[in-house]
C-alpha cells in the first residue's frame, strides 16, 4: 500500500482546492508547529474501526456517519457537541433495534472545517474576493482581511479538534451513552413532536427488555457495553498541510496512521487518480471513505479501488454514493454490479445530503427532506435488486433546533428557513428530521432481516 509513498508524496501531485496562503513561511512555521503537537486519535482506535467496518463490509453491521457539514470556531461549546452526539444515540439505537444490527458510529465532527468549492473567488456587488474554505483556512466574513488564508487557523482548529474529542470521549465512555439513560436522551424540541412519542414508545420497549435482563443477573456493572459506547471520528481529507503534519509512524506496526481522525474521506471534486488526496490517502491506514458521484464510471471507480484498497481487505474502503433521488437507481446500480462482479470487499453507504441540494424561492441553499428520503429508498432497493449489503448512511446534520431542510414532520417551509438558518455552509438535517429518517432506515433495516431470515428459512427447510 505504502510503495514509493511518504507523508509528503502527495506534494508531487497536481493539488486541488488547497488555499493560496500568501505568506509561505509562515505556513511551513505552522506546518512544523503541528508536526510537534500530541496525535488525536491512535493507530489502535483506527485499526478498531476498521475492523468494525470489516463487519459492515461482510454484511453484519450498518455504519452511521454524521454531523456538521462545517464545524466552525463561533459555534464551539459544549452543548452543541453533546446535542449533536445524543443524537446520533438516538438515531444509532433506534437502527440496532430494529434491525439487530451492531450500529457503527462515526462523527463529522472533530475536524470537518475545510470545505472544497466551487469556485476560488466569491463575488457581492462589485467585490470580488477568494472564497471562504472553512475556519482553519479563512473567515467567512466578506472582507478583504478575513478571506485572506491564515495557516494559524489550523492549530485554532487542532486544539478545538481535541476540546472535541476530550468532550466525545467522556461522554461515551463515562456513563451519558448508558442505555438505561435512553429516555434522557430526547431533545425537548424533539419531544414535542410525533417523532418523540415513537422514540418514548421504542425506549419504553427497551427500559423493559433491560429490566428483564437486569432479573437475569446482567447488568451494566457485569457488561460495559450496556453503559458505554464506541464513537470515532471523521472529516474530509483536503488540507493536506493539517493531514501530513498529523501523519505519525505507529510505534507498534510501523504504519502510518493519520491521527487527525479515525477515518478520512476523499471528496467527489478531489478524486482525481493522479491528484494530491489519493496519493495521500493511499499510504495511510486509516479507514478510507470516498465519495461516489453520477459522473463516476465503474472504470474509474475500479481504478481507484485498486489504489486505495489494493489488497481487497474489508474494512478498509467506505464508497460513499451521492447520487440524488432521481438518479440513484440508474448511476449506482453499474458501480454495485462492478464491484460485485470483481469481489470487491467495500462498505456501501449512501450520502442522500450532496446531490438533493436546490435554491429555494426563498434564496436560501436547502434540501428537501422528502428528496433525501427518497435517495435512500433507491439506495435500499439497488441493493436488494443487486443481493448486496446496504452498509451505512452519511449525513450532515445537527442537535440543533435549525430550518435548513425544507420538510420533515414539522413541515418547514421556504418560510421558515430565515428563522433559524445557522449553518456556515450546506444546510443540515435538524434533531427532529435525523430522527426521522433513522426511524425509515430501521423500517429498511427491519425488512433486510426479514429476508435474510426468510431465505435462511427456505434453504434449510430444502435441505
Amino acid at each position: 500500500m505504502t510503495k514509493n509513498w511518504t507523508p509528503q508524496s502527495w506534494r508531487d501531485k497536481p493539488a486541488l482546492q488547497l488555499p493560496n496562503y500568501p505568506d509561505k513561511d509562515a505556513l511551513k512555521e505552522t506546518e512544523a508547529e503541528l508536526g510537534k503537537l500530541p496525535p488525536l486519535v491512535f493507530a489502535g482506535e483506527a485499526r478498531s474501526l476498521q475492523a468494525s467496518l470489516g463487519d459492515v463490509a461482510l454484511g453484519n453491521g450498518f455504519l452511521l456517519q454524521g454531523g456538521d457539514c462545517a464545524e466552525s470556531f463561533a459555534e464551539f461549546n459544549a452543548n452543541k457537541i453533546r446535542d449533536t452526539f445524543r443524537v446520533i444515540l438516538q438515531m444509532a439505537v433506534v437502527m440496532t433495534y430494529a434491525g439487530s444490527l451492531p450500529i457503527i458510529k462515526v462523527g463529522r465532527i472533530a475536524g470537518q472545517f475545510a470545505k472544497p468549492r466551487s469556485s476560488d473567488t466569491e463575488t457581492q456587488g462589485d467585490v470580488t474576493l477568494p472564497s471562504y474554505r472553512g475556519d482553519n483556512v479563512n473567515a467567512l466574513d466578506f472582507t478583504e482581511e478575513s478571506r485572506v488564508p491564515d495557516p494559524q487557523r489550523m492549530i485554532k482548529a487542532y486544539h478545538q479538534a481535541s476540546a472535541t474529542l476530550n468532550l466525545i470521549r467522556a461522554f461515551a465512555k463515562g456513563g451519558y451513552a448508558d442505555l438505561n439513560k435512553v429516555h434522557n436522551w430526547n431533545l425537548g424540541f424533539v419531544s414535542d413532536s410525533p417523532l418523540g412519542e415513537r422514540y418514548e414508545q421504542l425506549a419504553n420497549h427497551i427500559t423493559d427488555a433491560l429490566r428483564f435482563m437486569k432479573a437475569c443477573g446482567i447488568t451494566s456493572d457485569n457488561v460495559p457495553t450496556l453503559k458505554e459506547t464506541s464513537f470515532y471520528t471523521s472529516h474530509e481529507a483536503l488540507l493536506l498541510p493539517y493531514e501530513e503534519a498529523l501523519t505519525r509512524e505507529d510505534s507498534l506496526t510501523g504504519d502510518w496512521y493519520d491521527t487527525s481522525a479515525h477515518m478520512l474521506w476523499i471528496g467527489a471534486r478531489t478524486h482525481q487518480t493522479e491528484n494530491a488526496q489519493i496519493e495521500f490517502a493511499r499510504g495511510i491506514n486509516n479507514p478510507i471513505g470516498l465519495k461516489c458521484s453520477p459522473a463516476m464510471s465503474t472504470d474509474e471507480l475500479l481504478q481507484l479501488v485498486d489504489i486505495l484498497n489494493p489488497d481487497n481487505i474489508p474494512g478498509r474502503l467506505t464508497l460513499i454514493a451521492r447520487m440524488g433521488h432521481e438518479h440513484v437507481i440508474e448511476k449506482l446500480t453499474p458501480l454495485v454490479q462492478a464491484i460485485k462482479k470483481e469481489g470487491r470487499h467495500v462498505v456501501w453507504s449512501c450520502d442522500p445530503m450532496h446531490g438533493n441540494t436546490i435554491k429555494s424561492s426563498s434564496g436560501f441553499k436547502t434540501r428537501p427532506f422528502d428528496r433525501i428520503l427518497g435517495e435512500v429508498k433507491g439506495f435500499f432497493q439497488v441493493h436488494k435488486n443487486e443481493g448486496t449489503h446496504p452498509g451505512g448512511i452519511h449525513i450532515e446534520m445537527t442537535g440543533q433546533d435549525v430550518t435548513e431542510c425544507v420538510g420533515g414532520a414539522h413541515a418547514i417551509g421556504d418560510e421558515d428557513l430565515s428563522s433559524r438558518y445557522h449553518t456556515h455552509c450546506d444546510p443540515r438535517l435538524n434533531a427532529n428530521q435525523a430522527l426521522e429518517l433513522a426511524f425509515l432506515i430501521s423500517d429498511e433495516l427491519r425488512s433486510l432481516r426479514k429476508d435474510e431470515s426468510f431465505a435462511h428459512d427456505s434453504l434449510t427447510a430444502a435441505e
